[in-house]
């Protein structure tokens, strides 16, 4: 299990999503408030935003997010007007390497997942490879459930390219509820085409992670979206996404809230 947080509006730095708001992500990492499967976010750290060119960007570190010397200077100084966030609780049988930490990204995406699939190793990776081509599982670094849900994400977004990001991943999800069978599957996703974000509130056989989003927050600039697993700053500026939805948060029209 997992924190995230991301951003959508005006340019801004980093540091006004990761570390000024009083419940921030780095406070999340150590004292998160609705976090029931760990205590702590201390599996390292990543956060993504789109270059200069529109190409997504990561910075990873296995440390704890505390620990990092080096992020409140690249937090201060990098400025973007989208940001991906996460702090890592690593889900046994997942390693802290550095390729199991998140943001994962390709050549257009970012994506991140807090959850778990229940007895994925055994079962369900084997159903995932076999929807993959051998040039998208080839670039599958690691062994996270995370990782193979983004590439069978991009397999799905491969076969057609005319898809919608949204109704590539209610195809995902579906094929994901029907492998778990009675297996627990804990599945919020937030992903990033560069022009969006896209978030995830989902569950199988389990309760879905917390997952809000805000709109209207003083703490930041007009115009700002914001999707997080818990408010990072006074709760009545934060909605609670509903089960089993997607929301769209684009910069030119209102958040959209789709049932799965």
């Amino acid at each position: 299990m997992c924190r995230i947080a991301a951003y959508l509006g005006p340019q801004m730095s980093l540091e006004q999503l990761l570390s000024k708001p009083e419940h921030s992500l780095i406070v999340q990492s150590w004292n998160p408030r609705e976090l029931k499967f760990a205590r702590l976010n201390a599996d390292g750290f990543g956060f993504g935003w789109f270059g200069n060119e529109g190409s997504p960007e990561t910075y990873l570190n296995t440390c704890p997010i505390w620990a990092d010397p080096n992020l409140s200077t690249l937090a201060r100084t990098l400025r973007s007007d989208l940001w991906l966030a996460m702090v890592r609780s690593a889900t046994p049988g997942f390693g802290n390497h550095i390729t199991n930490t998140q943001p994962y990204r390709d050549n257009e995406l970012l994506f991140t997942h807090n959850g778990y699939i229940e007895g994925f190793l055994e079962n369900v990776r084997f159903s995932i490879q076999r929807e993959l081509t051998p040039n998208i599982e080839y670039e599958i670094s690691g062994n996270t459930d995370s990782e193979y849900i983004f590439a069978l994400l991009r397999q799905v977004l491969k076969e057609d390219e005319e898809i919608a990001i949204e109704t590539a991943l209610g195809e995902i999800l579906a094929l994901i509820d029907g492998w778990v069978g009675d297996l627990t599957a804990l599945l919020n996703l937030v992903i990033s085409d560069g022009e969006r974000i896209y978030a995830i509130r989902h569950a199988v056989n389990g309760e879905c992670p917390t997952l809000y989003y805000s709109t209207d927050n003083d703490d930041f600039p007009e115009g700002a979206q914001i999707v997080a697993s818990e408010p990072l700053n006074n709760r009545e500026f934060w909605h609670l996404m509903p089960e089993h939805h997607i929301l769209i948060l684009d910069p030119e029209a209102p958040p959209e809230l789709l049932a799965l």
